[in-house]
């Protein structure tokens, strides 16, 4: 039987510049691409047309068809991890496992999980960086610990990139080393449990004026200026190093948010407690209200702030919603409802196309004022002169409010000096225990 190297697709679903798998291809063994629909992920999604297996679905059938072409194939498995890895190695004379690194605290308990599998039958299970630029402890302070700041982190960030440049993994051009092979069974929608959604994806590509305009037109909600690449960013169709390498020459504010991302991803690698905790635990001890019809209100753009209800709808129906507008709508839940931060970012994950669990909890952390970096707690969005200052023509408002302007549409649900001041007593009430 061929001794292969099996290269395992996760959150890099793209042949090219892919770190781990030109690693697989490089190793002198035949390769076999594999990817599994985990049913320890899928089994917990409600909605069975979740736009985001469908997403998923549709770029493995496209590395599938481009594999195909060259008589290789990738091999789609349905399942948990370890039961998928247990047939595999019954199946075929695996030397070496490759795979590209996920910070998630559950992705890295799998893949323990996996190693382990590995390691009984003596087959190394080889790791890469891939999703991000610089990772974990790459930078770090002068005493080797992590910073919690994002300004001098990106200063360091640009200071060791240019130290080190990016690389460039031309993982395209050793196709051939994959395994030859008949194609192989299809794993459709409905054999994982799930139908096709309705949902339309934003394109790979961006025209480059986009990305030049950015810093003038990227906190206005009703113009097409942010580069609306994120669910790519999520699943990996597209290289974050190419991204960034074009980004630095175009446009400084556009490159400074992939920076983010790489902060945020560093944060949850070392702080994994953020994903149920405040990174400052003092802010634990804030007495949220959690009215649960208020939430609600919410969570249909029902609150009579336009902006937040425009944010809410057009989150709603198309699983997209603009930056500038998430920062007021988290805002809104946290400080004029007092509603805890962990209910918004659960029902953002549920409802985002590009949901990403550093850069989720990271923003919902930094709105409640509890996270790293965050907006200090006295900052309280005014949702009325966000409005004015970014949709002053209402252009956004009359998208996704239709009864906006209408006796339909409700009044404000609280208003907003008194929620401020609310607010600010018990922040403070919670901040005050020693």
């Amino acid at each position: 039987m061929t001794k292969v190297a099996l290269f395992w697709f996760r959150r890099d679903l793209r042949l090219h510049d892919n770190a781990g798998f030109y690693a697989a291809l490089k190793s002198g063994l035949a390769v076999v691409p594999l990817f599994i629909f985990d049913t320890t992920i899928l089994d917990k999604l409600q909605d069975k047309q979740d736009a985001r297996v469908d997403f998923i679905h549709q770029a493995i059938q496209l590395l599938r068809s481009q594999l195909q072409e060259l008589g290789k194939d990738l091999l789609v498995m349905h399942g948990t991890p370890k039961a998928c890895f247990q047939s595999i190695l019954s199946k075929y004379n695996v030397e070496e496992v490759h795979t590209n690194r996920d910070y998630e605290p559950l992705a890295k308990n799998r893949d323990k999980e996996i190693e382990k599998v590995l390691s009984e039958k003596n087959i190394p299970f080889h790791t890469y960086k891939d999703q991000v630029i610089f990772e974990e402890l790459e930078i770090t302070k002068d005493d080797g610990t992590p910073y919690v700041v994002f300004t001098p982190y990106s200063k360091a960030w640009k200071k060791q990139l240019q130290e080190n440049p990016i690389p460039y993994y031309a993982s395209e051009n050793f196709l051939d080393k994959c395994l030859d092979t008949q194609p192989l069974p299809e794993v459709s929608l409905t054999d994982i449990g799930f139908e096709k959604s309705e949902q339309s994806f934003p394109p790979k590509e961006v025209p480059k004026e986009r990305i030049v305009n950015y810093d003038k037109v990227r906190d206005l909600p009703a113009i097409l200026g942010t580069s609306r690449l994120g669910i790519h960013f999520r699943f990996g169709t597209i290289s974050i190093r190419e991204k960034a390498k074009k980004a630095a020459q175009i446009n400084e504010k556009y490159f400074n948010e992939l920076i983010w991302r790489d902060f945020y991803q560093m944060i949850l690698a070392n702080y994994p407690r953020v994903v149920n905790e405040a990174f400052k635990p003092q802010y634990d001890r804030i007495q949220w209200r959690n009215n649960e019809a208020e939430f609600e209100k919410w969570c249909a753009g029902k609150t009579g702030y336009p902006l937040v209800d425009a944010g809410m709808r057009e989150l709603n129906e198309t699983g997209f919603m603009h930056n500038r507008v998430r920062m007021v709508v988290a805002s809104f839940l946290c400080k004029h409802l007092l509603i805890d931060w962990r209910w918004g970012e659960a029902y953002f994950a549920e409802k985002l196309l590009d949901y990403d669990l550093a850069s989720n909890n990271g923003g919902w952390q930094w709105a409640a004022g509890t996270g790293v970096d965050a907006a200090p707690y006295f900052r309280v969005f005014n949702p009325q002169l966000q409005l004015e200052k970014f949709d002053k023509d209402y252009r956004y408002v009359k998208q996704w409010v239709k009864e906006w302007g209408t006796s339909a549409y409700p009044k404000p649900m609280v208003e907003h000096a008194k929620a401020r001041e609310r607010c600010l007593g018990v922040y403070k009430a919670a901040l005050s225990q020693s």
